[in-house]
Order: structure tokens, then C-alpha cells, then sequence
């Protein structure tokens, strides 16, 4: 079963807060909040708050331990971009990019999460070739 919960138009650049995201995927829950506690980012705290969100959903409507959960995703969109102008010299203007983003977190149990195996490459069988006789050098 898999809990989602979603916080959208974070003030925050995709950019900056994917770099956290990465660092919780695939972890427990409990691993998970401890490494988004000792994060001094602004995207550790919102992600954070997403992330408590998922698991009251879990716990709440869906009857599920937290002790039991793993973070299966954390993804990270990109909002709408608000656009700002500021003066600059001779009369010109440069653009400014406020940039947001929506943070989404998929927790499932952790008897349902998928086990990864790395796939093992088989290479193909080297044809050995029989070893050519040496003929011996011509006596001069």
C-alpha cells in the first residue's frame, strides 16, 4: 500500500530542494527524519513537514505503524516561476526568477517495498582459438 502526501507551491528552487530529496529515498522513516533533522537546509525543513505529513496519513486513514514504513519517493516538481524586473543601469531592466516547487512523498510499507537486485550481466563465452605452431626461422 502506498501513503502519498504533497505540499505544493513551496517557495523554494526545485534545484535546491531535490538535493535533499535524494538523500531520504530508500530509507525508514525514523533514518529519514533524522537525516532531515540534522540538515541545516531550508528544503530539509519543508521536506520534513511533508514527510510528518505522509506518515499521520499512514497512521490516521490507513491503520499503518510508522515503525513499519519506508520512503519509496521523494520527488520533487517544478511550481510556477513568478517573474520580477529590477532596474539596472542606463534605463535597463533584469529579470528576476522566483521559482517554486511541489514536494511529493510516496511511503510504503516495508514488507511491500520492492527488493532491487542488481541483474547479472552474463558476457558472451570468448571462441578460443587454436594456438598457430611457430614455424622456426629459415637458417641463412
Amino acid at each position: 500500500m502506498q501513503i502519498t502526501s504533497t505540499t505544493k507551491y513551496v517557495k523554494i528552487s526545485a534545484f535546491k530542494a531535490r538535493e535533499v530529496a535524494r538523500e531520504i529515498q530508500g530509507l525508514p522513516v525514523a533514518a529519514a527524519l533524522d537525516v532531515i533533522a540534522f540538515t541545516p537546509k531550508k528544503a530539509a525543513f519543508l521536506i520534513g513537514k511533508t514527510l510528518k505529513s505522509a506518515i499521520a496519513n499512514a497512521e490516521n486513514n490507513n491503520n499503518l505503524r510508522a515503525a513499519n514504513l519506508l520512503v519509496k519517493e521523494a520527488t520533487i516538481g517544478e511550481g510556477p516561476t513568478t517573474k520580477r524586473f529590477q532596474p539596472r543601469a542606463r534605463g535597463s531592466a533584469g529579470p528576476i526568477l522566483k521559482r517554486s516547487s511541489h514536494i511529493r512523498i510516496v511511503l510504503t510499507e516495508k514488507a511491500d517495498a520492492p527488493k532491487e537486485e542488481k541483474p547479472v550481466a552474463k558476457k558472451p563465452a570468448a571462441k578460443k582459438k587454436p594456438a598457430a605452431k611457430k614455424k622456426p626461422a629459415a637458417k641463412k
